[in-house]
């Protein structure tokens, strides 16, 4: 999974190789040309949340906080208006053709903006979980791998989040001033009863993330600061139970017209329905691969079961030490990207990879493993980090550990969707190849990036043990549960009990994952799960045209780089580029044969 926020046809020799370390590509003229484009949407949106431009690598807004201030919505949206206007003049003015799918899609997503806007002003409460954006956002600033200069104005950010600087109120107060705006209206919906008793339960987790990430960045004159936010995070857990709480709803369905939009912004273009149909296809049959795997695994393990189940759970009992558990991962890394090497799969990067455990914190905001990008824009060499949780905090100061990624035979396929050739490769690449900040920043969904890490997964699986396999078979039988069981419970075709019999009994998750995955169907992210089993079947679908069109002329590796090189393409245009540039590309190549 991937913790974030993009593309049209690039011909691949436009890009050149992976450098030796982090350093960004110098843009060429026309990416140049798109990225004042979008630098103006930027400025535009960077009044509302300063916090996103400088997790986007934009140092300018480090010490600014977001915008709660009154009649939000309508400022909001007049601003995303007005700046579509200028990007609609511009599209209609420009030339290069590269340019204007840029221009587009900026279009597109401010369109998406002003209607996101409306949907939730017309439908919710302006709710805000304060102590998870305040922690969310504190760490993105406080990384070893930013320089001294953006880690210090982390204490700026939480002066302005406490009042401590001039004009700007408490974040706690305002959040309280919107919410209660609107508190009386009818028909608007507080947010699930679930997902806000798992925040107020995470409160004091979150106010000791904060204070340890200033402690290990060694920040000098937090305290005052530090001690108001703990009293502010504290007096807001307790106005949320005495005025949020009593408003909270206890049926997590989203209305329907709401949904069906964050279906769309996710990437799911295709019916809910069909969705379905198509997962539970995707089900049956990775079910039914994994009970053909499971008698090898069992005769290679020793194990005296043969059923996937049980040699599941046997394998779930050779368990890594939470103290060496990053070493682990780190040497089978170095085995996968072995094989992508050997295998001629797709080109890597000369540096390592990044990867570390988890804080209580982090797990509390995420508790999956998730690849932390780095910054898109005005990147100096940071680099991203493949994070994974050991457990899912459940309530204040407890964690109910996992046993589905510290075993042996789930480092693999972990490893390929997080790390190598998954998120981190892709991630590296529009760093370093040099896309445009439209595609890196605003074309983005769900379906265009997980779509991809599930496809680095399946890549890697013929070059791993027979455990790994059946892992890596287990996690994609996942994925099309996902796609299955997201629609189903927000469309009210089945209830939670019977989703959490499918995924405890027959995907064979832990109790504390398989609520993870519940929370996020239901609560957290409704609408995303969805995305990697539809992302994943779109770039198949692509392959097995492009096979078809070059026969044995197919180049997986220069297929998997150019898949790579256009960034996180959303699936209708990267089919476009495959076929308008890649293939005429490759039959070009072929060499000529005389008669």
């Amino acid at each position: 999974m991937l913790k974030i926020i993009v593309l049209a046809g690039i011909s691949a020799a436009l890009f050149p190789a992976f450098a030796s370390a982090a350093t960004p590509a110098a843009p060429i003229a026309w990416v140049a040309a798109s990225n004042l484009n979008a630098e103006k949407v930027q400025q535009a949106q960077a009044r509302f949340a300063p916090e996103q431009a400088s997790a986007n690598g934009l140092a300018q807004y480090d010490g600014l906080t977001i915008d709660l201030g009154p009649r939000l919505d309508e400022r909001y949206v007049a601003a995303m208006r007005g700046v579509r206007g200028e990007m609609q003049a511009r599209l209609k003015a420009e030339q290069d053709p590269r340019v204007r799918q840029d221009l587009a899609i900026l279009v597109s997503t401010l369109d998406d903006e002003v209607t996101q806007t409306r949907l939730e002003a017309k439908y919710q409460l302006p709710w805000l979980d304060v102590p998870k954006f305040m922690f969310g956002s504190l760490q993105g600033l406080l990384q070893e791998q930013l320089p001294a200069a953006r880690r210090a104005k982390a204490l700026e950010r939480l002066q302005r989040y406490v009042g401590m600087v001039a004009g700007t109120p408490p974040l706690t107060a305002l959040a309280q001033a919107r919410f209660m705006e609107k508190r009386g209206m009818s028909g608007l919906l507080g947010p699930a009863r679930a997902r806000l008793t798992d925040s107020l339960e995470s409160v004091p987790t979150y106010i000791k993330g904060i204070r340890d990430l200033f402690a290990s960045m060694k920040i000098e004159g937090a305290e005052p600061a530090l001690a108001a936010m703990e009293k502010q995070l504290t007096e807001y857990a307790a106005w949320e139970r005495a005025q949020v709480l009593p408003l909270a709803r206890t049926d997590f369905k989203l209305p329907p017209e709401l949904y069906a939009f964050r279906l769309k912004r996710f990437g799911i273009d295709i019916d809910p329905a069909l969705l379905v149909q198509r997962a539970q296809v995707e089900y049956m049959e990775t079910r039914a691969a994994m009970q053909a795997l499971a008698p090898t695994v069992a005769r290679t393990m020793g194990i005296g079961v043969t059923d996937y189940r049980g040699v599941i759970r046997a394998l779930k009992k050779n368990t890594i030490p939470n103290d060496q558990l990053e070493a682990r991962y780190k040497a089978v890394n170095i085995n996968l990207e072995g094989a992508i090497k050997r295998e001629r799969i797709v080109d890597l990067p000369a540096r390592a990879m990044i990867m570390r455990l988890a804080s209580e914190a982090e797990s509390a905001a995420q508790p999956a493993p998730h690849m932390q990008p780095p910054p898109l824009v005005g990147n100096t060499g940071e680099r991203g980090q493949f994070v994974l949780p050991v457990g899912n905090p459940a309530a204040a100061g407890k964690s109910e550990p996992y046993d589905d990624f510290n075993f042996p035979g789930a480092a693999w396929t972990v490893s390929a969707h997080e790390g190598r050739p998954g998120h981190e490769l892709q991630f590296s690449a529009m760093v370093e190849r040099g896309v445009s900040q439209v595609r890196t920043l605003y074309a983005f969904n769900s379906v265009n990036v997980e779509g991809w890490a599930l496809y680095a997964e399946a890549e890697m699986v013929p070059y791993e043990p027979a455990d790994g396999q059946l892992i890596a078979l287990q996690l994609r039988m996942l994925r099309a549960a996902r796609a299955m069981l997201d629609p189903m419970l927000n469309l009210g075709l089945i209830d939670r009990p019977a989703a959490e019999r499918v995924l405890r009994e027959e995907v064979m998750l832990s109790a504390p994952f398989a609520r993870q995955e519940l929370d996020r169907y239901t609560l957290n992210a409704p609408g995303q799960a969805g995305s990697y089993f539809y992302g994943y079947s779109r770039i198949l679908q692509l392959r097995a045209d492009t096979e078809l069109a070059l026969g044995a002329d197919f180049d997986r590796l220069a297929f998997n780089n150019f898949l790579l090189d256009q960034g996180l393409l959303p699936p209708d245009l990267l089919a476009k580029a495959v076929r308008e540039e890649f293939v005429p590309a490759q039959k070009a190549m072929r060499p000529i044969t005389k008669g």
